[in-house]
């Protein structure tokens, strides 16, 4: 039987984890830390883990979440050289990811700061959601300016981190209340060199199609207005408009 994702996250990581907290912040309490988790993990599902490993480092990290975050930024380790990998590769970062998801309102800055590098070795599309439900004009605006990023992941985190259903969170209608920077997002992105990106355009159109339609199709007459559609546009409103194909 194939291990599941969330049987990653049991006490040996925890202890794993803590050593490499260790390693850049001399004051984590680690004691405190696996003092929480012990016992606690064994038939929880993945994102109850995540919750848990969240709550065990609000109360073992020293001083106030800005510190914090500061100095945990040394341990992200080096970017993911491809697409590929941040599951696989970044995947032990996913307890800070949630640790940012659940605190990262308490300094903007500081957060959008740590989730633009944490996606470029992991994915900051959950950790985001919060910023953008709590401050969605600044991070709207962040976001497009991350959509001309030279970073594939960063370009990416820009058009899946406002997705209105993403699969594992809480439906969230930023997009809708903030149209014209979600077009714009889309607009640029749309004809993206990376597959990687062009799928979560896609993935955003039909999540639009099933929450709004007549705005999705307002996008993409707009696209087609702008001029005959280039081969990424296509197979990215394809990927957009797969349910809609598939009832004919």
């Amino acid at each position: 039987m194939a291990k599941k994702i969330k049987d990653n996250y049991d006490e040996a990581f925890a202890q794993a984890f803590a050593a490499r907290i260790v390693v850049v912040l001399p004051g984590f309490a680690s004691g405190c830390f696996l003092r929480t988790l012990a016992g606690q993990l064994d038939g929880k599902e993945l994102f109850a883990r995540l919750d848990l490993f969240a709550l065990a480092l609000a109360r073992s990290l020293p001083g106030r979440y800005p510190q914090q975050i500061a100095a945990l930024h040394p341990l992200l380790g080096p970017e993911l050289p491809t697409e590929k990998g941040m599951y696989d590769t970044g995947g032990w970062l996913w307890p800070l990811a949630r640790y940012v998801e659940k605190h990262g309102t308490e300094d903007f800055t500081v957060s959008m700061a740590f989730i633009r590098e944490l996606t470029k070795r992991f994915t900051g599309e959950f950790a985001i959601r919060p910023l953008l439900a709590a401050f969605p004009a600044a991070t709207m605006a962040e976001m497009v300016a991350w959509s001309r990023d030279d970073n594939v992941h960063i370009r990416r985190l820009a058009s899946e981190g406002v997705r209105i259903r993403l699969p594992w969170a809480k439906k969230l209608t930023v997009a809708l209340d903030r149209f014209d920077e979600y077009r714009t997002i889309l607009a640029r992105l749309k004809d993206d060199p990376s597959r990687f990106v062009q799928r979560s355009v896609g993935n955003n159109l039909n999540d639009l199609y099933k929450e709004a339609p007549a705005l999705a199709d307002g996008i993409v007459a707009q696209w087609e207005a702008d001029g005959p559609l280039s081969e990424a546009a296509r197979w990215t409103l394809r990927h957009g408009r797969r349910n809609l194909n598939r009832g004919g």
